[in-house]
Parts: C-alpha cells; sequence; structure tokens
C-alpha cells in the first residue's frame, strides 16, 4: 500500500469541524468522502434523533461499528466519524487498524458556540445542552487525545487547519505503511 492510499479518520467532540474539514480534505487528496453519521442515515432511511428515539443509542452504536468494519473502502477514502464512535470500547482500536486516525480539538466553549440550537444533536436535546456537553467531554476528551494526532481548531480558518492536517497525514501515512511493513 501506498502511503496516499491510506484512509484518514477524523475523530473528536460535535462542533469540532470533522464533516466540513473532511469534505475538503478528499478533495485535496482525491480521495472519497464519508460522514459516518450520514452514511448511516442514508443506509437506515431516517435521520439519526428518529434512530435515538425509535431504536436507542445501543443500537446507533452497533450501526457505527458496522460501519467501521463493512461500511466504507478500505482504500483512499476521508471518513468523517461521528462523535461518540470511538469512544464505545474497541473502536478506537478498529479505525486504527484501517487508516491514519487524528483529532480535530475544540474548547468546551468554542464547541458550545458551534452546536448552540442545533436540534440534529440528540446527545443536546436535553434541559441542559450546556452541562451535557461538559459531561460528555470531559468522559470523551482523554479516549480522542488517544487516537492520534490532536488539530486545534479553535478560533483557526478551516484552511489552516486543512493544511495542519494534510501535514500530519502525510507523516502519519508513511508511518502507518511502515508499521505494516509494506513499501
Amino acid at each position: 500500500m501506498h502511503p496516499n492510499d491510506v484512509n484518514l479518520y477524523l475523530v473528536g467532540f460535535m462542533g469540532t469541524g470533522k464533516t466540513t474539514v473532511s469534505r475538503i480534505l478528499a478533495a485535496r487528496l482525491g480521495h472519497r468522502w464519508v460522514d459516518s453519521d450520514h452514511e448511516i442515515e442514508r443506509l437506515q432511511g431516517r435521520t439519526i434523533p428518529e434512530i435515538f428515539a425509535t431504536d436507542g443509542e445501543a443500537a446507533f452504536r452497533q450501526m457505527e461499528r458496522e460501519f467501521i468494519e463493512n461500511g466504507h473502502p478500505a482504500e483512499r477514502t476521508v471518513v468523517a466519524c461521528g462523535g461518540g464512535l470511538v469512544i464505545q470500547p474497541g473502536m478506537l482500536d478498529e479505525v486504527q487498524k484501517r487508516g491514519v486516525v487524528m483529532c480535530l480539538h475544540a474548547t468546551v466553549e468554542t464547541v458550545l458556540r458551534r452546536t448552540a440550537g442545533n436540534r440534529s444533536r440528540p446527545l443536546l436535546n436535553v434541559e441542559d445542552p450546556e452541562k451535557r456537553v461538559r459531561e460528555l467531554y470531559a468522559v470523551r476528551d482523554p479516549i480522542y487525545r488517544r487516537a492520534g494526532s490532536v488539530i486545534l481548531t479553535d478560533n483557526r480558518p478551516q484552511l489552516e487547519v486543512v493544511q495542519h492536517v494534510l501535514r500530519a497525514y502525510r507523516r502519519d501515512a508513511l508511518d502507518f505503511v511502515r508499521a505494516r511493513g509494506e513499501r
């Protein structure tokens, strides 16, 4: 496998820019672009809030697992991962086996600003969204930071974030290929 063929997975908390940045990255790299949440919605024929309401979070997390195991190309793909995808036991390892993983990071304050009023996020459809964000962030942030390179997105222009991710991807993809003993 050539380093340019290695999949890139963007993980991180909601509102950190995974979907937007990954779409630009895919275009720059000439890769396919897939958003795990969008793909699950397409396959299920319903929105994530509908899935959460009818089937529950556990069923949605199983759909995420199936997506990682079988639901996307093995090469030349940039994947925007839903915020909770790598939080499940064993999922970070599964994603890391399949390509380069990077975490887009933003402060809680930035996340709150970017997600304010967004009703398509079922985990924030609670009485006190700020409290919920802070609780989730406290649990998830240590896992995200183990994912791979951490790219800060606070107060940075999108294209600057994209350039930073591209540099890190090129380095990490080479390491990924070397670690697998391939050329």
